[in-house]
């Protein structure tokens, strides 16, 4: 799996045989100054207690060059047939999202265990999209600038813990963030993939589960761009899972998954056996 590593800070112990100098007690306090992360990462400071996780990426089609991901949304019901399936009622109110940890991303043609907690392994296929550009309150219109390429990827779900949250008014996390649960295929840079009436399609060992066209999307991607960045100052290294198709479905050890959307690269997942 390609992965990224930031650089690491210049991690020095500080001196101990350096005197402190003593407090002159002037009845007067220095001013007391916020400190953020980023001045934080500038100081002098104790090494770190564990090695610096490596950064996760996406490798970018025909290049030697990956994306790091820093954020994932994912956006809910955005397809009216997955709606009905799911019994819910299909609206045009406003999009909701849920999240995942960069830590659940997995690349395509992984071979990923049946995950525990679990007696309803379901995937989903989606388009996802990758921000390229800094995005705050964009419009509709300004939004596609903010682009940097399209992935087709999978959005493995814990169907019936995220059911039993749902049915008690919780949060969906033990659904849906998990280890290996946010597979992708490599990104097509969008000045090479135009963004359209694509079909989208996602088979279980050979047979079709999920057939659709990016034109049924509730909401297009422009419009989950510009909503999103109301609420959230978007940039490069974030990914939106923009939603399924109806279809989805239960998957078992040795089940082998084939998502497809014209004009991307295909993503591929095994399931292995649980551990």
């Amino acid at each position: 799996m390609c992965r990224c590593r930031a650089a690491r800070p210049r991690c020095r112990p500080a001196p101990l045989s350096r005197p402190i100098p003593a407090r002159p007690r002037t009845g007067l306090r220095a001013p007391i100054r916020r400190t953020s992360l980023t001045d934080l990462a500038t100081l002098e400071t104790p090494s770190l207690v564990f090695p610096r996780p490596a950064l996760p990426c996406v490798p970018v089609r025909g290049e030697w060059a990956a994306y790091p991901v820093r954020r994932i949304f994912c956006v809910g019901r955005n397809y009216a047939d997955h709606a009905k399936e799911m019994g819910v009622e299909v609206d045009r109110e406003a999009p909701f999202y849920f999240t995942k940890s960069p830590l659940t991303l997995v690349h395509s043609g992984a071979h990923v265990p049946y995950p525990p907690g679990t007696q309803n392994y379901h995937y989903e296929m989606e388009l996802v999209v990758a921000i390229g550009a800094e995005a705050h309150k964009v419009t509709v219109a300004d939004a596609p600038k903010a682009v940097f390429g399209y992935a087709a990827g999978l959005d493995m779900t814990r169907r019936d813990l995220q059911l039993e949250a749902r049915g008690k008014q919780r949060p969906w996390d033990f659904g849906k963030d998990f280890e290996q649960s946010a597979v992708i295929a490599p990104l097509t840079r969008a000045e090479r993939f135009a963004l359209a009436d694509q079909p989208i399609r996602l088979t279980v060992n050979g047979a079709v589960k999920q057939d659709a066209r990016l034109s049924d999307l509730i909401w297009s991607v422009p419009e989950i761009i510009s909503h999103l960045s109301r609420y959230y100052h978007l940039g490069p290294g974030d990914l939106i899972y923009t939603g399924t198709p109806a279809g989805v479905g239960p998957v078992v050890a040795g089940d082998e998954i084939l998502g497809a959307i014209e004009g991307l690269a295909p993503v591929e997942l095994t399931v292995g056996a649980a551990e």
